[in-house]
């Protein structure tokens, strides 16, 4: 239950400002931000912000209150400004793994956090960066860079957020206050699918896709040609070739059955895999009736019959049963178990207690509890999950305390439910054991597709994509699996106003390339001007904004505009230079001598991997000890759930120490053949 906004208001002790969840940051912004990021955040914290009367780890939060329009509860939206100058953690290893580490280091961060539901009116406290449960942690760099953290929403735990709406307004807030690029590590699952896979095969695209974020980095040496192969090999895929693949295998049955059954749902024509999986997402959304519907018409009438008589075999069961019962520590007596009859008999206590509060609660007539909410309830007081299973799989037509415990097949659910009666005057207790009869459960073989369509979707993913017999498609999977960094960039676009908008590159000097400076140009930045001013207050404009926004730029001094070389300070920049222009400022004054100058650190490390990749990718690496190159554990034969070796000697250096015993002419095709074997049937497939 949502709280009511009077109450979230009186928790705060403070008059708030309300801002519509569904509409803040859009068209009717409360502030006209036209600028740079670094300008407009600051205005951001000044109309839309309320400054709190607490620090975290000595840096400012702001907060803004986030009124949903439709369900009325209130949502926090904090602001945290990080002083890189007083941080215990200055660098930024979110840049280091994207591929940014050699992006000057900025002076200040932004955390925009949304916490889990039930910290949302209390303080933030320390440690609050390192948390993966909030609802929205996003990172801004004052130059406009930055890093999505984390998305949680209602199929992550949260009860009132769902992960869209947060998404959406994440990229309005992104988008009003003009951030540059932003990243995602895109980890996101559902019901143990990888999204990333699920989407890009369905829709050419990961889920974050549908914000614009599209590939930027892939692990283990993937490149975007190898994620775009990846994807069309997956995706056009023949729904009438993956059942002939999978003729000899034992999923085969149910692979057809769920084939033909959307295909009979669907109103087009569905051809290739890519057009099953987006059909069933667009189905799993619609209501549960649709779907009900949908699968009554289209269900086989053997699988229908199939159900009904498991049902006979049960209530014939039940029958032969009626009256005569044993008590299940009778029957626990003559098992050959490890567990003890009294711990046995405790444990089938607390399942019997459990169905009878879920029956006091009205919250089933006719049915009963499933086997998963009896083992969910048992584990909040049983730690033994193996003496669990053993007991539910015992308990059929027999005693428990002054109960008798039956269990069936639902019908309808195709799922076994344990169900309680009270004992009454005709009930006769056995002494002796009876055999208990247990009906089977319904194979995997016997389902009805339709019902469930995320069950048929986790089928398809796992036995189709994860489970293929073809190494190309394994190929491609793994591929898509290891690409996990995606990026969206925000282009600059000069806007018609009172204000002109240019864009500026920093020259560095002579001095500054022979020192420390090799890393490329540095940044491209943007500044607006007012309409009538002079060469002169741009320079001292642009001046300022390096100043403030890098580390290495305190001192940084403009001595001219390469593009206005020939002119004089005074004159109106609107006469000599269009907007929206790219100019060149060169400069002195850069402070290459700082300790901190990238958000990457010292660059005193290199990064050699067989598997292509020649930078930190965010996977786990280990160093020769010999050489000094890094590579992935992974691609050294260390299992990511094995340590690293104290001692750690790279393939080459191991070769430079030992006589070869392979012919040098050869030597290459065998290192080729076997180092690389995945990327070159990618590139043969590529090639077809």
């Amino acid at each position: 239950m949502s709280i009511p906004i009077i109450d979230a208001c009186k928790k705060r002790k403070r008059t708030t400002k309300l801002y519509g969840l569904q509409s803040f940051a859009d068209q009717n912004f409360p502030i006209a931000s036209s600028g740079p990021f670094r300008d407009n955040v600051r205005l951001f914290l000044q109309e839309c912000c309320e400054l709190e009367d607490y620090n975290v780890e000595g840096m400012p939060v702001w907060c803004t209150m986030l009124v949903h329009e439709n369900r009325g509860f209130l949502v926090p939206l904090y602001t945290i400004e990080e002083s890189v100058k007083h941080s215990l953690r200055p660098l930024c290893d979110h840049c280091q793994c994207t591929g940014w580490k050699h992006h000057l280091l900025t002076k200040r961060k932004y955390h925009m956090i949304i916490p889990v539901d039930g910290e949302w009116y209390k303080p933030l406290k320390e440690g609050v960066f390192d948390l993966q449960t909030h609802l929205l942690h996003g990172l801004i760099h004052c130059n406009g860079f930055g890093h999505l953290l984390c998305i949680n929403g209602i199929e992550s735990g949260s009860q009132y957020l769902s992960g869209r709406e947060i998404m959406d307004l994440w990229d309005r807030i992104c988008s009003s206050l003009h951030v540059r690029k932003i990243t995602v590590e895109d980890v996101s699952k559902k019901r143990s699918m990888d999204l990333r896979l699920l989407y890009g095969v369905a829709y050419e695209r990961s889920w974050f896709g549908q914000w614009g974020y599209r590939f930027c980095r892939g692990s283990f040496g993937v490149t975007e040609h190898n994620y775009e192969r990846a994807i069309d090999i997956l995706s056009s895929m023949e729904l009438d070739k993956v059942i002939q693949d999978f003729s000899h295998t034992k999923p085969y049955r149910d692979v057809r059955q769920i084939i033909l059954c959307y295909r009979n749902l669907s109103e087009t024509q569905l051809n290739t895999i890519r057009d099953i999986l987006k059909f069933m997402l667009t189905v799993k959304s619609r209501a549960p009736q649709l779907i009900s519907s949908a699968h009554a018409a289209t269900a086989s009438s053997s699988s229908s019959k199939l159900l009904k008589r498991k049902a006979l075999q049960n209530n014939t069961a039940a029958k032969k049963t009626s009256g005569r019962y044993n008590k299940f520590a009778t029957v626990a007596t003559n098992w050959d178990s490890r567990w003890s009859v009294r711990r046995m008999e405790k444990t089938a206590n607390v399942i019997v207690n459990a169905i009878k509060e879920k029956k006091a609660s009205n919250s089933f007539s006719n049915g009963g509890m499933t086997r998963q909410e009896a083992r969910d309830a048992a584990r909040l007081l049983i730690g033994d999950t193996g003496m669990i299973d053993f007991v539910l799989k015992s308990m059929n037509n027999v005693i428990v305390g002054g109960y008798i415990v039956h269990r069936a097949v639902n019908p309808s659910t195709r799922l076994l439910e344990f169900s309680i009666q009270e004992i009454g005057n005709d009930v006769q207790v056995d002494e002796e054991p009876r055999p208990v009869i247990v009906p089977e459960p319904l194979p995997r073989s016997d389902i009805i597709p339709g019902i469930d369509v995320y069950s048929d979707l986790s089928y398809l993913y796992t036995n189709v994509l994860l489970g293929h017999p073809e190494s190309v498609v394994k190929l491609a999977v793994e591929t898509i699996l290891n690409s996990k960094l995606f990026v969206k960039e925000w282009p600059f676009r000069d806007q018609q106003g009172e204000l002109l908008r240019f864009i500026f590159q920093v020259m560095p000097s002579l001095s500054d390339l022979e020192t420390d400076l090799t890393r490329g140009f540095l940044p491209k930045e943007y500044i607006e001007v007012p309409v009538h001013a002079t060469i002169g207050e741009l320079k001292a404009m642009a001046q300022n904004a390096m100043r403030d926004t890098y580390c290495v730029m305190e001192r940084f001094v403009v001595t001219d505009i390469e593009e206005m070389e020939e002119m004089e300070d005074d004159e109106v920049l609107s006469s000599v230079v269009e907007p929206g222009s790219e100019l060149t400022l060169r400069e002195y004054g850069i402070n290459l001598d700082k300790e901190l100058k990238y958000e990457g650190g010292a660059d005193n490390w290199e990064v050699r991997c067989k598997c292509g990749a020649e930078d930190d990718d965010g996977e786990r690496m280990v160093a020769c000890d010999m050489c000094e190159i890094w590579q992935h554990t992974l691609c050294s034969g260390i299992e990511d759930a094995e340590a690293a070796p104290p001692l750690f000697v790279c393939e080459e250096c191991c070769a430079s120490l030992m006589p070869s015993r392979i012919d040098p002419r050869f030597e290459w095709d065998f290192m080729e053949a076997s180092m690389y074997p995945s990327m070159a049937e990618l590139g043969m497939d590529i090639m077809q």
